[in-house]
C-alpha cells in the first residue's frame, strides 16, 4: 500500500537511504554505491519512494526536500564509512535542478566538503528523459560541477526515443544503460545496435559505460560484450543499508568473466572455421571460372558451388556499385538471377570501405559481424572476398545455418 505524501512529509525522519553496490570491470570489485530512497513506517516494511519522485501531483518543493534529507543521510553514512576510494551515486531530478539552477544540491554538497567529502567522489544521476531541450542552459551548470570535481551520470540512454545529441552536448562522465528489459531467451539483436551505438558515441567523448538492471547470467554478459566498465543490479548486489564489502563478489564475477572469455573464444573459433571453408571453396571454384566470364556467370557458378552455406550472391567494385545481379537461392534450392540488383550503391553501409581497403590489404576475405537483412527481416553474415583490386564478392550466409552452427550467432 503506498504511504500518503503527507505523512512522508511529517516523518522525514523514517526515509532512509539504501546503497546498490555497483562493480568495476577493471578491478571486480564494487567502486561505487547507488542511493535509494526508502520509507520505513513504523514496524512495517520498508517502502521505495521512486514513485513519490514520479508523481506530478506531488509539489517540487516536496520533493526537493524528500531529496534533500536522503542525501544528507547518505553523505553522513558515506563521510564515516572506511572507503576512501568509493564514489556515491546521487539521483536528481533535472527538472528540480533546473527549478533553483542547482543551488540546493551544490549548497548540500560543498556544506559537505566543508566536513571532508571529496567532491570527485560524487557522482549526481540524471534521467535523460528529464532533460528536455528548455534545459540547454543545464550545460552551464554541469561544466561548473565538473569543475568543482563533481562528476555528471545520464541515466536510461537509449531507452526511450532519447536524443544522442544530449550525450554530446552535455558530455557526462558516465552514461548508464539499463538491461533489465532484455529477457535471457530474447535479447534483441536491433539493442546491441543501438547500444553499439551509444558505446561509440560514449568512447568519443570520454565517458565511461555503465550497464544496471542486471539480473541474470545473459544481461551480464551481454553487458560485458557492449563495452559496459562498470555493473549494477541484483546478479551483482541488492541494495542494502550498509555499504558492500568491495570483493563481495569478485569470485563471481571473476569466474562469470572466466565463461565469457572462452565463449567468445568459441565463437571466434567457429567464425574462422566458416570463413576458411568459404576460402577453400573459392580456391577450388575460382580457377575454374574464365577471367573474362560475365559478372553473372562469375556468381551463379559460385552459388551453386557454396550452395550448401548461402542463399545471394553479388558482385561491388571498390566504389560500392553493384556490377552483378543477384544470384539467389529459392525455396526449393534452386538458384535464380535477379537483376533489378545490377547498379546499386552499397558504399553507404557501414564498414563497407574499412573493409575493402583491408580485403585489398590482407588479400583475404571478411566474415561481417551478426547484421539484419532488410529484406529476409533476419540475422544474417556476409563472407566478401577480392575478385581483383577493384570487384570484390559478397556471400550472404542464411539465419537458419548460422543457428546450426555453434558459436556463429
Amino acid at each position: 500500500m503506498i504511504v500518503d505524501p503527507l505523512d512522508i512529509m511529517m516523518n522525514l525522519e523514517q526515509v532512509i537511504p539504501y546503497y546498490q553496490p555497483i562493480v568495476s570491470a577493471d578491478t571486480r570489485e564494487v567502486i561505487g554505491y547507488e542511493v535509494k530512497a526508502y520509507y520505513q513506517e513504523g514496524e512495517g516494511e520498508r517502502q521505495r519512494l521512486d514513485w513519490f519522485f514520479k508523481d506530478p501531483s506531488i509539489p517540487h518543493d516536496f520533493q526537493l526536500e524528500v531529496n534533500s534529507k536522503i542525501q544528507q543521510k547518505a553523505l553522513d553514512d558515506f563521510l564515516t564509512a572506511d572507503s576512501s576510494s568509493s564514489l556515491l551515486f546521487i539521483n536528481y531530478d533535472a527538472r528540480l535542478l533546473f527549478k533553483d539552477d542547482g543551488e540546493t544540491l551544490l549548497t548540500l554538497l560543498q556544506s559537505y566538503e566543508e566536513k571532508g567529502l571529496n567532491l570527485s567522489r560524487i557522482v549526481i544521476e540524471l534521467k535523460e528523459e528529464h532533460i528536455t531541450d528548455e534545459m540547454e542552459s543545464l550545460d552551464t551548470l554541469f561544466k561548473y560541477m565538473k569543475t568543482l570535481g563533481i562528476q555528471i551520470a545520464l541515466d536510461d540512454v537509449g531507452k526511450t526515443n532519447g536524443n544522442l545529441g544530449q550525450m554530446a552536448l552535455f558530455e557526462p562522465n558516465i552514461v548508464k544503460i539499463d538491461v533489465s528489459f532484455l529477457k535471457d531467451d530474447a535479447l534483441p539483436h536491433l539493442y546491441r545496435d543501438v547500444h553499439y551505438s551509444i558505446s561509440m558515441l560514449a568512447r568519443k567523448i570520454g565517458a565511461t559505460l555503465l550497464f544496471k538492471g542486471i539480473s541474470t547470467y545473459n544481461q551480464f554478459n551481454y553487458a560485458w560484450r557492449n563495452g559496459g566498465r562498470y555493473y549494477q543490479g541484483r546478479y551483482l548486489g541488492q541494495s542494502q543499508q550498509e555499504f558492500a564489502e568491495e570483493d563481495s563478489c569478485k569470485e563471481k564475477i571473476e569466474r562469470d568473466f572466466q565463461l565469457f572469455v572462452q565463449f567468445e573464444k568459441k565463437k571466434m573459433k567457429a567464425q574462422l572455421e566458416l570463413a576458411s571453408r568459404i576460402n577453400k571453396q573459392f580456391d577450388e571454384t575460382l580457377p575454374n571460372i574464365k577471367s573474362d566470364a560475365p559478372f553473372d556467370e562469375i556468381i551463379f557458378t559460385v552459388g551453386h558451388a557454396c550452395s550448401q552455406f548461402a542463399f545471394r550472391v553479388y558482385i561491388c567494385n571498390d566504389e560500392g556499385i553493384q556490377l552483378s545481379s543477384n544470384a539467389e537461392k529459392n525455396k526449393d534450392g534452386d538458384w535464380e538471377l535477379h537483376y533489378e540488383g545490377r547498379l546499386k550503391n552499397w558504399s553507404w553501409r557501414p564498414y563497407f570501405f574499412e573493409n575493402i581497403v583491408r580485403m585489398n590489404v590482407e588479400k583475404k576475405g571478411i566474415l561481417s559481424d551478426l547484421y539484419t537483412d532488410i529484406e529476409r527481416d533476419e540475422q544474417i553474415r556476409t563472407y566478401s572476398y577480392p575478385l581483383s583490386e577493384k570487384s570484390y564478392i559478397f556471400i550472404d550466409i542464411p539465419y537458419d545455418y548460422l543457428y546450426e552452427q555453434e558459436g556463429l550467432l
